[in-house]
């Protein structure tokens, strides 16, 4: 499985930002689809993921950006979004989009996301 984001640059706090991240390989395999960010000098943390179970999608968000990031996929064209609105100056990271398989975990090349205030 290859992914590559995109989509990340510099905004202004409250502005908004959609990342991308084109999947593919061996997409039927996949189980789970995730946003990671590492800002600097922290540890990566998991941002939202999205699982595939029994036909639904089932999106997981960490606390501090329910309510202002979305997780989205498209089957069809093999991608995955996080829309981020009312981004604050701690969403400042290096975002990576990852895929989760049943034995594996693949992962993308980070898009950097600078939010000033």
């Amino acid at each position: 499985v290859q992914l590559q984001a995109s989509g990340g640059g510099l905004v202004q706090a409250g502005g908004s930002l959609r990342l991308s991240c084109a999947v593919s390989g061996s997409t039927n395999s996949i189980n789970a689809l995730a946003w990671y960010r590492r800002a600097p000098g922290k540890q990566r943390e998991l941002v939202a993921r999205i699982t595939s179970r029994s036909g639904m999608d089932i999106p997981y968000y960490v606390d501090s950006v329910k309510g202002r990031f979305t997780i989205s996929r498209d089957n069809a064209k093999n991608t995955l979004a996080l829309q981020m609105n009312s981004l604050k100056p701690e969403d400042t990271a290096a975002y990576y989009c990852s895929a989760v398989l049943p034995f594996n975990v693949y992962w993308g090349q980070g898009t950097q996301v600078t939010v000033s205030s």
